[in-house]
């Protein structure tokens, strides 16, 4: 029997996610299945069709590489600034498309049961005008929204840039205390949503440590 153990406080709304997952229907035959590392040669696909990935692959348990990008304001974010607390990065094609803005709308909603030892950032390539229009029109404010625009530096250091596009390829990462990564969900069909339930264990679980 695998007994679960979570703090006070959560919603209800997170309780449904953590126990009962989210409803990610099949697509098609030909969409890849998610995975847990990224890269080229891991198989993505979009309706179907397969997308190359460009950058340096990454697996569970490898150093996250640190990054410097530009949040709403402009301020530049250092992932090593956030070192002591777990971090959750949710990677977003575009927030102008549907599955994108409801990743962002749900991951915001979550976010609001974590508390200061948890930070949670989207990144997207969309500009950090574009993403604070998004951030003001849906009223999300409980993330840390960083643009890889300018030079895709990101998707490169995690191997989630799509070869030819100006987009990142969807995944969930969940960085330690420490800086180790030790949760990818490369979500294999992208027009599919993430496992919301088993990135929020990830962040749980983490907190638990020492």
């Amino acid at each position: 029997m695998i007994r679960l153990s979570f703090r006070r406080g959560l919603s209800a709304a997170t309780l449904l996610v953590l126990l009962a997952g989210c409803d990610r229907p099949a697509w098609m035959s030909a969409a890849a299945g998610s995975s847990d590392r990224t890269g080229p040669g891991t198989p993505v696909t979009r309706y179907g069709k397969t997308l190359e990935l460009q950058g340096d692959a990454k697996k569970i348990g490898d150093p996250a590489p640190d990054f410097i990008l530009p949040d709403l304001t402009g301020k530049e974010i250092h992932l090593s600034s956030l070192r002591g607390k777990v971090v959750l990065v949710s990677v977003v094609p575009s927030l102008d498309t549907p599955v994108c803005a409801n990743q962002t709308h749900r991951f915001n909603q979550l976010a609001s049961d974590l508390g200061q030892d948890v930070a949670v950032l989207t990144v997207s390539a969309d500009s950090t005008f574009d993403q604070a229009r998004y951030c003001k029109v849906n009223d999300v404010r409980n993330l840390i929204m960083l643009s890889d625009a300018q030079r895709l530096a990101f998707g490169q250091a995690y191997g989630v840039r799509i070869a030819g596009k100006t987009v990142l390829a969807r995944a969930v990462f969940v960085v330690d205390r420490k800086g180790v990564i030790r949760h990818i969900e490369l979500v294999g069909e992208q027009t599919n949503e993430p496992d919301y339930a088993a990135a929020l264990r990830a962040v749980h679980r983490l907190r638990e440590e020492t």
